[in-house]
């Protein structure tokens, strides 16, 4: 048998088989279920930390609002940019967020996956509403990596992405 034919053969049984991605993505595990615990615990985080971001024109919200972020988070936004400490996101948020607009987690797409050893990563869509007409005209993703140490958790690295209007 030439090595044409052996190739021809050998094809229909790799596809059989399944590929190698075929395999992992069937192993993957869907995010823990909205009943879990971790699920709760990082949702009531999600909503205790953009609480304060929401009230942020109050000084001691905004420092509320900052005390969930570690010193060093890496916050990456498309239209933005990038910070690289809290302060420094602080201040942004200080100047462009607070008193304007707040922001609202989209119903139903918010998940969670744990990260071994370190906390979570928490993922979801979140819309942003001006303060002075009450209207949400801005969506947007975002990726949140959470670490837990002792009984604390702190947020150190942020994505927020794919900013467009509300149609």
């Amino acid at each position: 048998m030439n090595k044409f034919a052996a190739l021809l053969i050998a094809i229909p049984v790799l596809a059989l088989s399944g590929s190698p991605a075929a395999s992992a993505a069937d192993k993957q595990q869907p995010p823990p279920s909205s009943g879990s615990a971790l699920f709760n615990t990082i949702s009531a985080l999600d909503t205790a930390v953009f609480d304060a971001f929401n009230h942020c024109s109050v000084p001691a919200q905004l420092q509320k609002h900052a005390s969930y972020f570690a010193p060093d988070v890496e916050f990456y936004h498309d239209t933005g940019g990038v910070t690289w400490t809290r302060k420094e996101m602080i201040d942004k948020t200080r100047q462009n967020v607070c008193g304007h607009f707040r922001r609202e987690l989209v119903p139903g797409s918010l998940k969670v996956y744990p990260i071994k050893d370190f906390g979570a990563i928490e993922q979801g869509v979140h819309r942003f509403c001006q303060f002075d007409t009450g209207k949400c005209d801005g969506i947007a993703d975002f990726t949140i990596v959470w670490r837990h140490q002792g009984d604390a958790w702190q947020i150190t690295r942020v994505l927020s992405y794919g900013h467009h209007a509300v149609e």
